[in-house]
């Protein structure tokens, strides 16, 4: 009987295994399956991922390609809801739930025609063709004929964005008027009458070696003409559109309820942005208990320094005071970069993987710096010819201070968004859908927790720099007030301005352009406070569950060793880690009791 037992047994075990096995490869049979129609659908990802024959190829942005997208991935969506998480291991339950929440996103999206609202207060579509040659390589001849075909493409993607942004119009979906009254300006800057000048000439500029000279010449013929006779009156076109049709009939209102359906919208927005279930008015009280308790330790440290003056009287000296401000571009990129080379050095405390791909700290582009953000992170594919990059804004330089310096480098370059991102691009085990996903709760989440991570390794030491860390929080912090407040209760972009203005110690300058970033771009401002709040949370139950087993580097490569994932993802990842540690020293504490006995 117990041999029959256990042949059950064993039969049992057998045939869940097997299910499971063929579960497994289900799924990623419509991983696959996914990869290819995104690849089909977007000739630009493909090119990204691998594919030289579409390098030539710029996407398609008519409304009829969003319907063929929702047509292609709702089937592949319904397929993968069939699959039984319970026969999944635990990384391929991962990649089903976040295939799942990709694909709903995508078709959400375009259910909401997303794509009518091509453009933000700081960005568009018009930006995004003229740096295009940033993500190409430049050594062939092939590498200047394709994108010699994409050029030739600007001005039909230029007209199907209109087209779209002409049908927003009509419902009244657009960006607010108050927002962009700078478009026009925004354009021109893009348009040059000598096409050397031009953005899109920048790759023609220096011939490579292995191109003889009139092959060279020839094709800076071609790029010359392409510019003047249709990128140029392209770029004319949507400025007079701008001028005289986008600009007259954008919507006075600021906020996403507004919108066509735009409680359901804003709702959708936050749940794509933070990965949680919660209301607008959940994440309202949420930052207004943050504000409260990063202020309190503001005024701390303004105590500590002995300022004789209100709380308002320090942030008018932080903003005025030539102390905090660097004199040159060169200054402010040197500070920035001596920052970035000094927690390189600190990165071993924190962690035992580091990213084999490296970073540089360059200038935003003069482009598009008067009205870009302070910083930011531009990634690089793992194997490009280029660093990933860090961006620091040197426009405007005595809008720029100093004491931000810190918090803004580590947030931005590592142990931030450099370090994360290249390092979930060498997780090659991963579905290569995990290895190119950002998730913003996760990624900006993170940013955010790095900052005040910095302070364990000896940063911060001036008392500014660490309220500049603070204010940086407070920062994030206002956004679920101001976020929430502008696009689901009515609050006016005035009052949300002064709101940023008393309880930070950014120059008002930055708090504008956050300010109307906020309302074009609504709710991914919420990810970062959100994602910074769980990742914080997680750290201190493990520190409590694991006491002097915890090892912040092994917790810091669990946190990123799965790529970016949903915040509730997050949790089940340190949940096993917790329990992993638990199980292997109670296995080290029993061995080491019995050979005591």
């Amino acid at each position: 009987m117990k041999k029959i037992a256990l042949l059950l047994l064993l039969s049992s075990l057998y045939c869940s295994f097997a299910q499971a096995n063929r579960t497994s490869k289900k799924l990623h049979k419509i991983l696959d399956q996914v990869t290819q129609a995104q690849t089909e659908l977007s000739p630009q990802l493909a090119s990204y991922l691998g594919d030289k024959s579409k390098a030539g190829l710029l996407d398609d942005y008519s409304a009829e390609f969003y319907q063929k997208q929702t047509a292609k991935l709702q089937p592949l969506l319904d397929e993968l809801n069939k699959l039984k998480p319970s026969k999944l291991n635990f990384q391929d339950q991962i990649s089903l739930q976040m295939q799942q929440a990709f694909l709903q996103q995508t078709i959400t999206d375009n259910h909401f025609k997303e794509y009518e609202m091509p453009i933000t207060a700081e960005s568009s579509f018009h930006v995004d063709l003229a740096t295009m040659h940033r993500y190409s390589a430049f050594k062939t001849k092939e590498d200047f004929e394709n994108h010699l075909s994409k050029m030739k493409q600007v001005a039909k993607v230029m007209n199907q964005h209109m087209d779209n942004m002409k049908a927003g119009l009509k419902r009244g979906f657009t960006q607010p008027k108050v927002i962009i009254q700078h478009y026009p300006d925004f354009i021109e800057t893009y348009i040059k009458d000598n096409p050397e000048q031009s953005n899109f000439y920048q790759p023609f500029l220096q011939k490579p070696k292995h191109i003889n000279e009139a092959l060279f010449a020839e094709f800076q013929k071609q790029a010359k003409a392409i510019i003047t006779e249709s990128i140029n009156p392209s770029y004319r076109q949507f400025k007079d559109f701008m001028v005289n049709e986008y600009l007259p009939g954008a919507r006075d209102t600021i906020g996403a309820y507004s919108f066509p359906d735009g409680k359901s919208y804003y709702q959708q927005q936050i749940l794509e942005y933070t990965t949680l279930n919660l209301t607008a008015e959940e994440i309202h009280q949420i930052g207004l208990s943050e504000v409260k308790r990063i202020r309190r330790e503001m005024e701390a440290i303004i105590e500590s320094l002995a300022f004789e003056g209100s709380f308002a009287d320090f942030l008018t000296f932080l903003r005025t005071d030539q102390q905090f401000y660097a004199k040159t571009a060169d200054d402010l990129l040197k500070e920035a970069r001596d920052i970035s080379k000094r927690m390189d050095g600190k990165l071993p405390e924190l962690f035992t993987r580091l990213p084999r791909q490296p970073y540089a700290v360059n200038p935003v582009p003069e482009g598009i710096a008067s009205n870009y953000t302070t910083g930011r992170y531009v990634p690089a594919p793992l194997d490009s010819t280029r660093p990933g990059q860090y961006w620091v804004n040197t426009y405007a330089l005595e809008k720029r201070p100093l004491y931000n310096l810190e918090a803004l480098t580590f947030h931005e370059a590592v142990p931030g968004h450099h370090l994360q991102g290249a390092l979930t691009k060498e997780l090659s085990d991963l579905p290569k859908f995990r290895q190119n996903a950002y998730i913003s709760a996760f990624g900006e989440g993170w940013g955010l927790y790095c900052e005040k991570l910095a302070k364990e390794v000896g940063f911060y030491q001036d008392p500014y720099a660490d309220f500049g860390r603070l204010t940086y929080e407070m920062w994030r912090a206002m956004r679920l007030v101001v976020d929430t407040g502008m696009h689901a209760m009515g609050m006016s972009r005035d009052e949300a301005i002064k709101l940023m203005e008393e309880n930070t110690a950014l120059s008002k300058h930055n708090v504008r352009t956050e300010i109307d970033r906020y309302i074009a771009w609504p709710a991914q401002a919420l990810s970062y406070k959100l994602g910074e709040i769980k990742i914080w949370e997680l750290r201190h139950k493990a520190e409590k569950e694991l006491g002097s087993f915890f090892d912040i580097r092994t917790f810091h490569d669990t946190l990123l060793g799965s790529g970016a994932v949903p915040l509730e993802v997050l949790e089940q990842i340190i949940d096993q880690y917790i329990e992993d540690i638990k199980e292997n020293d109670m296995a080290l504490i029993d061995c080491f009791n019995c050979i005591a006995r």
